[in-house]
């Protein structure tokens, strides 16, 4: 009979799925739990925590100061050889040790007791280096003789205050180990410049544009300009504005990026100065005869200057009559500007009318026709044989009128000084004023 062939052995059941099977060998919960006991007591931050082992599943409880200390504890447990699984029920202690925090301090107390003389010293170096900065920059005479006017010699000397200060204080933080602390400063206060310079773009436009004026020199105290639209003397240059006293005595700062950019015009710089006026002869008058006499009359005039002469153009041929332009120059020094041109036009329109030329009104002609509304002094009555009205008769004429009586001129001319010795008055008087960039000892551009 054939052996029969001997059955394999049942395989061990296989656990259900999630399922974990340890076996423990005997004192092994002990173990684990001694070792994470020693471990936890070495560490200062975990001596608080309590460890307990069952099958092979540990528990943490007790105080930990911070999450970090908490996520530590359950990574070493975790990484101890026979643990299954780990439980952390500790808990974050936020209890305030005084004691410690006091002991803290006084530690922080006595280091800084031991670095005194050390920051001393770098005190007394970064004042001693200022010191220096302050010494150089004192010597005004210096800085003048290097820079074209007084104005960019304090502004050198400010620059030399600075740099030294700054250099002081960067060799002190130094000296005491704050060399970082001064990197973020420097770092945080270059962001800082940055927002203001945007934010302030404004204020050092104008700064600079009085750096320029203040080296350009375009004009003199008391000078009469016109800064754009602006007209009047100058009172002083300031470092943020120009001061002008308007003709009709109030003040007027301009700032002084406007006056830098600004089309300056300035009748103080060249005493001659020409005048100009219109007057219209009559149409039937000889304009080349009425030209002629009005050169003669603007020669004769005193103040009126030989060199450029006067003269009288043709100008053009107006509705009712020829305007002729008449030109002259006067010596400001001399004669004030307003005044020559009222007495010579004066002294011209009289010439013309003793010349015997006419200076009419404008002449204006109506034509009325059927269709316009008499008025009630016109003859509206049909005429003779006709059906519309009669042609209106002329006025009589206008009765004559007395001959005008001869214009008094004034011989007064001298120049108007009013406005500058108001501003000669305030320069001088006024011991609190703005310090004035305009030197005299300098060129005018």
């Amino acid at each position: 009979m054939p052996e029969s062939a001997e059955s394999p052995a049942p395989a061990p059941p296989t656990p259900s799925a999630g399922s974990i099977e340890l076996e423990q060998a005997a004192g092994e919960d002990e173990r684990i739990a001694a070792r994470l006991s020693d471990i936890f007591s070495n560490v200062p931050s975990l001596s608080q925590v309590e460890v307990d082992v069952s099958m092979g599943v540990v528990t943490l409880s007790g105080v930990a100061p911070d999450e970090a200390a908490l996520a530590r504890a359950e990574a070493i447990a975790t990484g101890v050889e026979g643990v299954a699984t780990v439980e952390n029920t500790i808990e974050r202690d936020v209890s305030v040790d005084i004691g410690e925090d006091i002991g803290g301090l006084g530690d922080r107390l006595r280091e800084l007791t031991r670095a005194l003389p050390q920051m001393a010293l770098a005190v007394l170096v970064g004042l001693a280096i200022a010191a220096i900065g302050y010494l150089i920059a004192s010597f005004t005479g210096l800085w003048r003789r290097v820079a074209p006017n007084g104005f960019l010699a304090e502004l050198l000397a400010s620059a030399v205050r600075f740099i030294f200060t700054i250099a002081g204080i960067v060799i002190a933080l130094d000296m005491i180990g704050a060399g970082a602390l001064l990197g973020a400063v420097l770092g945080g206060a270059g962001v800082i410049g940055i927002a203001l310079g945007f934010a302030m773009r404004d204020t050092v436009e104008n700064y600079v544009a009085s750096l320029m004026l203040s080296l350009r020199q375009p004009f003199r105290a008391n000078d009469h300009v016109v800064i754009d639209t602006q007209e009047g003397r100058v009172i002083r240059l300031t470092s943020r504005a120009t001061v002008l006293m308007t003709l009709d005595g109030n003040h007027l700062r301009i700032p002084n990026s406007t006056v830098f950019k600004a089309v300056i015009l300035n009748y103080t710089r060249n005493p001659q100065r020409r005048f100009d006026f219109e007057l219209g002869v009559d149409a039937d008058d000889d304009a080349e005869a009425a030209r002629q006499l009005g050169r003669e009359t603007l020669a004769k005039l005193d103040f009126v200057l030989k060199d450029p002469p006067p003269e009288v153009q043709i100008d053009h041929v107006g509705d009712s009559n020829v305007v002729l332009t008449f030109f002259a120059w006067v010596d400001q020094r001399q004669a004030d500007f307003l005044k020559a041109r009222s007495r010579a036009i004066a002294a011209a329109k009289r010439a013309l009318e003793e010349g015997g030329f006419a200076l009419p009104e404008p002449i204006y002609r109506l034509r009325f026709d059927q269709r316009t509304v008499p008025l009630p002094f016109e003859n509206v009555g049909p005429a003779a044989g006709e059906g519309r009205p009669a042609a209106r008769a002329p006025p009589s004429p206008p009765p004559p009128r007395p001959s005008p009586a001869p214009v008094a001129i004034a011989e007064d001319i001298a120049p108007e000084d009013e406005i500058a010795r108001m501003v000669n008055e305030e320069r001088a008087s006024d011991p609190g004023q703005e310090k004035d960039l305009l030197d005299s000892s300098r060129p005018v551009e």
